[in-house]
């Protein structure tokens, strides 16, 4: 059901074809992504023969500490033709009763199963040595639960942090009556059938690289920050707790993921027959992955300009 709506998203983006040829922006167009660039928030900007498609790459949880500029962000937003932020899901009343009712199915494993039933040798040694060292007690609780359990205990990544471009956008484009188009909207049952219906064995990937990025330390999270600052695309990827978070759901799901990773390719495809700026923050993970979404317009012909991402 997930699989067909979100292919039925996309269909009639598939239909736009690589540009052939390249118009140099109109001015306006080239102060818009000069302002954006001022932010410091490493972006792609996709020149076409009626516009620009500015790719803003997204981190979550930048530290307060991290020098960027959200106010040249906002200030670009405002000028911009119109926005596209990430999918988000639309919960019904039903569906916050469901998991009201039945949450325990994703903070416990099943039955009476425990870690051990799941784990190597190996991994549940590190899992027991890390919740040793914090005083608690993992051994029936999901993956799911555990992994973010870490990684804001642990690493405390998610504190005192500032605000997120995709927050800062959405807030800008409200306020200056910009058009807002999400990259796909996902039915709040489908979501939840898609959690609960994954096994425990689905998120050991994540409970790995959740182990990972707090036995690397906290000073990951202000290493990432600030190369995601800086520009060095391959060294934020490559950071243990960006890595932790890339596992999250729903980017790590084999089917779910998949199809939001294409949609997001067709809905730029979509925003460069435009004409005008089309301002799009997108999850940096998503963006420069192997074979992500910058990877695939490469490889449909499109003119990207940004710094390095492999």
């Amino acid at each position: 059901m997930m699989k067909k709506m979100l292919t039925s998203l996309s269909l009639a983006a598939l239909l736009a074809a690589p540009l052939a040829a390249q118009d140099t922006p109109a001015p306006e167009e080239n102060a818009i992504v000069v302002t954006a660039q001022r932010s410091g928030a490493p972006m792609w900007t996709v020149t076409t023969a009626s516009g620009t498609v500015i790719l803003v790459g997204e981190i979550r949880a930048i530290p307060k500490t991290t020098p960027w500029e959200p106010a040249r962000l906002e200030e670009a937003t405002r000028e911009a033709d119109r926005v596209i932020l990430g999918a988000r899901p639309k919960v019904s009343p039903g569906d916050i009763f469901r998991l009201m009712f039945s949450g325990g199915k994703l903070t416990k494993l099943p039955d009476k199963t425990v870690a051990a039933d799941y784990l190597d040798a190996a991994q549940l040694q590190r899992l027991e040595a890390l919740a040793a060292a914090q005083k608690e007690d993992y051994s029936r609780q999901s993956f799911l639960l555990t992994s973010f359990e870490m990684l804001r205990k642990q690493l405390r990544f998610n504190r005192d942090t500032a605000r997120d471009a995709s927050d800062v956008v959405k807030d800008a484009a409200e306020k200056a009556d910009v058009a807002i188009t999400r990259a796909a909207t996902l039915r709040g049952e489908d979501v939840i059938d898609n959690l609960f219906e994954a096994p425990p064995t689905a998120h050991i990937a994540r409970l790995d690289a959740a182990m990972d990025a707090v036995e690397a330390g906290p000073g990951i999270v202000e290493e990432r920050a600030t190369n995601w600052r800086r520009f060095k695309i391959p060294a934020v990827m490559n950071n243990p707790l960006e890595a932790a978070l890339g596992q999250c759901w729903p980017w790590a799901d084999e089917t779910l993921g998949s199809e939001l990773r294409t949609i997001w390719v067709d809905r730029i495809a979509e925003a460069s027959a435009a004409t005008g700026t089309t301002l799009a923050v997108v999850p940096l993970r998503v963006l420069a992955e192997s074979g992500g979404v910058l990877d695939q317009l490469d490889a449909r012909g499109f003119d990207i300009a940004g710094p390095p991402w492999k």
